[in-house]
């Protein structure tokens, strides 16, 4: 497979809770983009992996989710990740080569590293990175799980603050990952704070991306030049 099969694809991956599906939204309403929901997409995977190819993935879904994060440390959950062993890429690669190519498509999801996207880009402004801020990562997601109903789908019948406090700590492991491998690939990361809204956010990567306006024309920025946000 060559770059020029997955030219139209734009990525956006990074860490949880930096606000990735809330800007593909965003950009898919503005510029009609096709998104790929990495989240969803997870659902058809398991049907796909063998323990052969898949060891990491297999594990995982053997494991009851009560056992996935309780009573772990966050570096041995990290470590378990089928995605930090590429086990996830090669479905996402196949599920966009299946996909219509007649218009851009947009990927929402954290899973994709660095080391494995750069080799499919035709320039590395294709894919960015978001990296949310510790602090704000950790409110989003105590709003994110305040629901007990959506706590327990996630973490089981254990305490959601041990569970959580967990997922946290290894979703810094998984973003300084990301980092590391992203200045070895020089693919652009955007750090969140919550300085800049999605709306802000989103017209940086419109632009960086190089989509184009409802006129048919590039977003640009206000220096006149496509950069990242």
């Amino acid at each position: 497979m060559g770059v020029a099969e997955l030219a139209h694809v734009r990525w956006i991956a990074g860490g949880t809770g930096a606000g990735k599906s809330t800007v593909a939204r965003i950009l898919a309403e503005r510029h009609g983009l096709t998104v790929y929901d990495g989240d969803r997409a997870e659902a058809g995977y398991a049907a796909r992996c063998t323990p052969e190819r898949h060891p990491y993935m297999c594990a995982l879904l053997r494991t009851p989710v009560e056992e996935r994060y309780a009573g772990r440390a966050p570096e041995e959950v990290f470590r378990a990740m089928p995605s930090l062993h590429g086990e996830t890429f090669g479905f996402v690669v196949e599920d966009l080569l299946a996909l219509p190519a007649d218009r851009p498509v947009l990927v929402d999801d954290f899973r994709p590293l660095p080391r494995e996207l750069a080799p499919l880009l035709v320039r590395p402004e294709q894919a960015v990175f978001l990296l949310p801020a510790p602090g704000f990562r950790r409110r989003v997601l105590e709003a994110r799980y305040a629901d007990p109903g959506r706590a327990r789908a996630t973490w089981g019948d254990v305490d959601p603050a041990a569970a959580l406090a967990v997922r946290v700590a290894r979703d810094e492991l998984w973003d300084a990952e990301v980092r590391r491998q992203a200045r070895e690939t020089g693919l652009p990361v955007v750090d969140v704070d919550g300085s800049r809204d999605a709306e802000a956010l989103a017209a940086g990567l419109a632009a960086a991306f190089g989509l184009m306006q409802r006129s048919g024309h590039p977003v640009r920025d206000a220096r006149g030049g496509c950069s990242p946000c």
